[in-house]
């Protein structure tokens, strides 16, 4: 079963430094029927203005991943990490038992956009920690790239969750296929360009949910970047 979350029926907030979409629950958003998806919690599409950005604030049990699309996201936080994300560059802070952290556009001229994800860890307390790689497009074209794992495979960041975390970017015409094992649910979110998923034709911002299904085939309508959910 495939369940559509259209891009326009999101939560959205435009607090003009930060045009923020919400395609869960989230801060003044409230729909008790899109609370989360399985460990998937939050899942925002963010863009934050030049000069902008999120001041210091804490956070605990939950796994928080960045990724981003375009612009650059200056990361610093209580574990004495400090960072600055661009395209490519996907980040995994672990908040356990507690963590601060900030997260500020530092150009001038250049809006930064890109995806805050949240998801349930699989156990509380877990000691705070941070992981930051580089996926470059090569690695991401034409495939299906692991970027976040629960045992750090491919060389994908770990996170403390039964997840695998895919990014791809297609070019119009390909396809790509992910089978799902017995009990495994998925949820794609199509970044930019128009993508067909199981013959369910998804633009940029949409995202879908997948149960009870054994395998999805995404094919590129234009060139597309989408991230993929594997979940328990």
């Amino acid at each position: 079963m495939l369940t559509l979350r259209p891009s326009d029926q999101r939560g959205h907030a435009d607090h003009g430094w930060l045009n923020t979409y919400h395609s869960f629950s989230f801060g003044g958003y409230r729909d008790p029927k899109h609370m989360s998806f399985r460990s998937l919690r939050v899942l925002n599409e963010d863009r934050v203005k030049a000069g902008h950005g999120f001041p210091e604030h804490e956070h605990n049990d939950m796994e928080i991943i960045s990724y981003v699309v375009s612009g650059a996201l200056e990361h610093k936080d209580s574990l004495g990490t400090g960072s600055v994300i661009k395209p490519g560059d996907v980040q995994r802070m672990t908040a356990g038992s507690g963590v601060s952290h900030s997260e500020f556009n530092p150009s001038k001229s250049e809006s930064v956009h890109f995806l805050q994800i949240w998801l349930f860890p699989d156990k509380r307390g877990i000691e705070p920690s941070y992981e930051q790689k580089n996926f470059p497009v090569d690695e991401r074209a034409g495939r299906l790239r692991l970027v976040a794992s629960r045992d750090g495979a491919d060389g994908s960041l770990l996170v403390h969750q039964d997840v695998r975390l895919f990014a791809s970017i297609l070019k119009p015409g390909e396809s790509v296929r992910h089978d799902l094992a017995a009990g495994r649910y998925a949820w794609v979110q199509v970044i930019r360009g128009s993508i067909s998923l199981n013959g369910q034709n998804l633009s940029a911002g949409d995202g879908a949910a997948l149960s009870d299904e054994s395998a999805m085939t995404i094919s590129a309508n234009a060139a597309s970047e989408f991230l993929l959910f594997d979940l328990a």
